[in-house]
């Protein structure tokens, strides 16, 4: 496989060059190499309702993990937030702590995005 290396002007690109283009770049951040994509026979439809579904889902539990991770008006973080914080510089594999919170914290919503609560018998 070749090495392609991109002019100057491509290395700063990302996204499409125009809106006609079906060509896309994208720069990796830490690497600094850039990839580029084709989109081949693009999907035209509307979202279907599972779409939609997981769409709404998403931005829910994401909004409730921001909250979470949020330190409160005293500045003072709680001990939740400074254990997942501990526990996201001690490993390598996401690379960001909105990204680690989601993957620790995800399964602790519902199928609508709600807190799961725990039942005490």
């Amino acid at each position: 496989m070749a090495l392609i290396r991109p002019l100057e002007t491509i290395k700063s690109m990302s996204k499409k060059v125009c809106e006609h283009s079906d060509v896309y770049f994208r720069t990796n951040k830490r690497t600094g190499k850039t990839y580029t994509g084709k989109m081949c026979n693009p999907y035209d439809g509307g979202s279907s309702a599972d779409q939609v579904a997981k769409r709404t889902r998403f931005a829910k539990v994401s909004a409730a993990i921001r909250a979470r991770l949020a330190v409160p008006a005293s500045g003072t973080p709680t001990e939740e937030q400074v254990a997942i914080r501990k526990a996201y510089e001690s490993q390598f594999k996401v690379g960001s702590l909105f990204g680690f919170a989601w993957k620790q914290w995800n399964d602790e919503y519902d199928a609508n995005g709600d807190l799961i609560t725990p039942s005490e018998d």
